[in-house]
Formats: C-alpha cells, structure tokens, sequence
C-alpha cells in the first residue's frame, strides 16, 4: 500500500495529548491523518503552527522523526498547543483544549499556498477555525484548493454550528461521527426513516460527493458517488479511542484517492481505525502481519 504521487496537505493543529504530567504524545487531527498517510507513502504536509518554546523543539523532532516535511510548520510567540485528555471507563477519550496558542495563529505563507494549490487533497477541520485569525488564513489556502476533505472533529466549545455548515457546503469530502450527524441532521431539519437517507439527504443539501459516518462498535456507513456502502466494525480490546478516526480517515481518503473500490477502501478504514484504537496514543505503528490478519487476507 505504497503511493508516492498523491500530495495532501493538511492544515490545523498540531499539539501534545497530555494523558498524565509524565505521560504526553504529539497529536492533533491534521498531525494524525497526515501520519498515517505519510506511512503509506502519500507525500502528506502539514501547515500547521509551533511555539519556541520546548515543546515546539520536541515537536518539531518528532515530525522529522516520522519522516513528514517540516515545510509548512512555522514557529510563532505562542506556547505551543497541549490538550488534557481523559478516557473514561469504556476507553473514550474527553478534551480540554488549552487557547490562545501557536496553531491558532497560522499564516496563509506563500509556500502554503503553493502547496495547497498543488495538492490532490486539502484536509481540514472545525477545531483550527475557532479563532478569526485562522478562519482569513483558512479562506485564503482553501481558496486554492482543488479538492476539499472536511472532518467535523467538533469539540465543545470550540466551534460555531453556522460555521460547520458553511464548511460542509463547500467540501468535497465529509467525514463526521454519529453524534455529530445527528446534531447536524437536527439543525438542517433533516427528518428520514434510516441512517442510509440521512446520509444520502446531507449529500444532497451539502452538494458533496462524499460523506462517511463512523458509528463507534456499529462500524461506518460510506456515501460516494451516489451509493452507499457499509461497514461492520472489527472486534477488539479498546485501549484508546484518540487518533482512531484520524486514522480511518487518513486510510479511507488514500484508498478513494489511489481508484481503490469504495468497498475495498471503507473495510481498510475500519481495520486500521480499529488497530489504532486497540494501543495507545494517537499514532502507534501498524505492522503489515497485524493488519493482514484483522483483514484476512
């Protein structure tokens, strides 16, 4: 699963999950899904924001150290971003999302734009448009982007419900999770029978091509190109639910991308998301044999 044409860029936050005061990983859902698809080879960047400050230095260690360009990282005056995170008793993870930090404080650089423009896919989410600083930058790059992947990723209360509609007309591509559609299904007045005409009436009402729901332990539901496709979850032990769905995204965006069958390309999304969320942190590497075995192949 190697492809080195496909360029993506992926702009927003790039911050550390702090878990415990000794215990911190780097993450951030852009950071995430650009990980996952540098590891299949996919020439992904980052525009993204740091702090000088120590853990600006760290982060920029490890992004080099997983082998993603630091290019479009800049550095500012502002600390760099950090979220507390609890898991809860069934292993789901709640944020408190520290303000007023580096990646709210992006700059639309020229190489930004050069990169966007160049690019197969832009990937954003609701999170790095909570201040107006980002949303002028955001509105420049996505400007110059020919194809538009919107992940809801809404996070209490960092987002503006205006806003994220505004975002889903304009994208190409929506991922969210059951919650979330059913907050959105409530605010656009969408009333159907099942989930399958909800999804395929957003489609409608967004003009988007594509729009995934996860469903948690029910799997995910796919619409593209006007048909629907299904997905059972893969049974685990669930360790960790932060970065999953960063994950799913990442490997269902690089099938769709790649001409893999929607079928083939939802199925693998499911197995990596679920691979992801049986270790710990954001970005655990996935060994070909583990992901063979879930897979059956």
């Amino acid at each position: 699963m190697k492809n080195s044409t496909l360029q993506i860029c992926c702009f927003g936050e790039l911050l550390w999950d702090v878990y415990a005061p000794d215990q911190k990983r780097l993450g951030g859902a852009p950071y995430n899904v650009a990980y996952r698809l540098n590891s299949y080879g996919a020439q992904a960047q980052l525009i993204t924001a740091i702090g000088k400050d120590e853990l600006g230095v760290q982060a920029q260690q490890i992004v080099e150290e997983a082998g993603l360009s630091d290019a479009l990282i800049q550095n500012n005056s502002k600390n760099t971003g950090t979220v507390d995170v609890l898991l809860d008793a069934s292993k789901k993870a709640s944020y408190t999302i520290n303000t007023n930090v580096a990646w709210d404080f992006i700059k639309a650089t020229p190489k930004a734009l050069e990169a966007v423009t160049n690019a197969d896919a832009f990937v954003f989410g609701s999170l790095a448009l909570r201040q107006t600083h980002n949303q002028k930058t955001f509105e420049a790059l996505i400007e110059q982007a020919s194809y538009k992947v919107f992940d809801l990723n809404l996070r209490e209360p960092h987002y503006d419900l205006a806003v994220v509609i505004t975002l889903m007309e304009i994208a190409d591509f929506i991922k969210l999770n059951d919650e979330e559609l059913e907050l959105i299904t409530t605010l656009m007045d969408i009333t159907k029978d099942s989930l399958e005409e909800e999804i395929k009436a957003l489609a409608t009402l967004t003009q988007s091509q594509t729009v995934c729901v996860t469903l948690g332990a029910d799997g995910a539901m796919l619409y593209h190109k006007g048909k629907i496709y299904t997905q059972r979850a893969f049974n685990i032990d669930l360790v960790d639910t932060v970065g999953a769905g960063d994950s799913f995204l990442a490997t269902l965006l690089f099938g769709l991308l790649s001409n893999e069958t929607p079928e083939d390309s939802l199925a693998l999304g499911c197995c990596i998301g679920a691979l992801v969320a049986s270790k710990t942190g954001a970005n655990p590497i996935l060994s070909q044999e583990e992901i063979n075995q879930m897979m059956g192949w």
